[in-house]
């Protein structure tokens, strides 16, 4: 089974390779580097939108370069205040060679309010670099750091691409 990845982030094509192994044997797949078309840390409704803008921008690198694939991946991860607090999470948008997308979403974290407009002015990893800036989290994620290594951003990213095959793996049921 071939699948692209709208990335080259190796935490994303990590994310996407360990849901697809819990459904599918015999993967294989390909990161390609194409835009979101939203900013650096998207708000609200732009999170998905970004994972879907990647899966247009894939599928169109993929036609102008004859590739062909089984399933169409993106991720992308932004804020939400869209239940009352500022929360990190990450959404994933799955689309088959068939065109049936689906989406889904990762579980999240709450940002402090004294934190929100720092990182809409850059990202959120220019604060985490900022305030985790010791040798003791030199090469960790954000979610790794401040879930104290119980949860990664990997894993964040797999939850939110099984979330996001729910529609493909129950068929007609749930499509």
């Amino acid at each position: 089974m071939k699948i692209l990845i709208g990335t080259k982030n190796p935490e994303k094509i990590e994310g996407a390779k360990r849901a697809f192994e819990k459904y599918f044997k015999d993967i294989e797949i390909q990161g390609i580097s194409v835009p979101s078309e939203v900013g650096d840390e998207p708000i609200n409704e732009k999170i998905l939108q970004g994972a879907k803008n990647r899966i247009k921008n894939l599928k169109k690198y993929a036609k102008e370069n004859n590739i062909e694939a089984d399933y169409f991946v993106a991720t992308e991860g932004g804020m939400t205040n869209t239940l009352g607090n500022w929360i990190n999470l990450n959404t994933a948008a799955i689309e088959n060679k068939n065109g049936f997308q689906s989406v889904g979403i990762s579980q999240g974290l709450q940002i402090p309010d004294r934190y929100i407009e720092e990182i809409k002015k850059s990202e959120l990893n220019d604060l985490k670099n900022r305030i985790f800036c010791s040798e003791e989290f030199k090469g960790k994620d954000f979610d790794s750091i401040v879930t104290h290594d119980i949860l990664s951003r990997t894993e964040a990213i797999t939850n939110a691409f099984i979330m996001a095959l729910v529609g493909h793996i129950n068929g007609e049921i749930w499509q």
